[in-house]
């Protein structure tokens, strides 16, 4: 099936998330730091043992820094917004796939972060060269759909392997032009049969993690936080500017890791600083400033890659 709809524990899911807000996200991030710690211990050891740094699993490539939503739960939000106006030139664009392209990179693309990406009406084009370049990456978008209509989703489909529909609303309905878009591709399913859609039902005010101090409606506690991060080690986070970003809590943009502008992109990866990242989150965020207060835990699709990636290399016990 080319489409379909989650909403993470339904309505018993919505409900907790709408009327226990701050207790539904502390359950949840207790349960997935539980759940997922021993597996990304494993893939740390792995990574920072391993004779050759590994590639990162998931690109993050930021072409425009703004959005057009008012999730209560992002800096990002059009009434929160702070950072100055950015829009990647297209030489920086071309030369960050150029690169990847030479590093032979066959992770995760997408042309998303703390935005909109439908807000840069480059946005085709540039998944188009990135698809070329990259054919063996698994691209993917993930928008609000507040301006998705049937032909924007037609233009992009050919060039992406799934498309991420965040339905952001109050009432777990779907906004009209997605209902339209669900008919659509349920009525014509073999024009997307190459593609997996997804739409998420979000609760527009919902509390989830505090990112690192910048989440609107949860600013972090003096609470230490002594779990690792996957994040440094499997996510480069790009901004239109061209600096590398710690990862996606640092809404404000605050960290510096290179700017490829003057930088080669595997050179920041391999850099002094990031290894000194890596060294001190590998036995808890509280050994780093920025992260020391974030309860952020990283999306399942992290902890999923980092077993797969062990199993490739033979790792340990997830070998094949």
């Amino acid at each position: 099936m080319p489409i379909r709809i989650s909403n993470y524990a339904g309505k018993f899911g919505w409900n907790a998330r709408k009327y226990f807000p701050r207790l539904a996200s502390e359950l949840y991030l207790k349960l997935q730091f539980t759940t997922r710690g021993k597996v990304q211990q494993d893939y740390i050891d792995y990574f920072l043992n391993a004779p050759e740094i590994p590639h990162p699993h998931v690109v993050n490539l930021e072409t425009i820094n703004r959005c057009n939503s008012t999730c209560e739960f992002c800096t990002a939000n059009k009434n929160a917004e702070k950072r100055p106006y950015a829009r990647m030139s297209e030489e920086l664009y071309y030369s960050i796939i150029d690169q990847l392209r030479d590093w032979n990179y066959k992770g995760h693309l997408t042309l998303y972060g703390n935005n909109e990406p439908w807000l840069d009406t480059r946005i085709v084009e540039f998944h188009k060269y990135a698809r070329k370049q990259l054919p063996d990456c698994f691209i993917f978008m993930s928008t609000n759909g507040l301006i998705l209509d049937i032909d924007k989703v037609k233009s992009i489909i050919p060039y992406v392997n799934q498309l991420i529909i965040n339905n952001y609303c109050l009432d777990m309905k779907l906004h009209d032009n997605i209902q339209e878009i669900y008919d659509y591709v349920n009525a014509h399913p073999d024009e997307f049969k190459d593609v997996d859609i997804l739409i998420q039902m979000r609760y527009l005010k919902e509390v989830l993690t505090n990112r690192a101090g910048s989440a609107p409606n949860k600013k972090a506690t003096s609470k230490i936080i002594k779990e690792t991060c996957l994040m440094p080690f499997t996510d480069m986070w790009i901004t239109p500017n061209g600096k590398l970003g710690i990862c996606c809590c640092d809404n404000f943009e605050v960290t510096d890791f290179g700017n490829l502008n003057n930088i080669a992109l595997k050179d920041a990866w391999n850099s002094a600083l990031y290894k000194r990242l890596r060294t001190a989150v590998k036995d808890g965020r509280q050994n780093w400033e920025f992260c020391k207060h974030c309860d952020f835990i990283d999306t399942k699709l992290r902890t999923d890659i980092a077993k797969e990636a062990m199993k490739e290399a033979g790792y340990g016990k997830y070998a094949k």
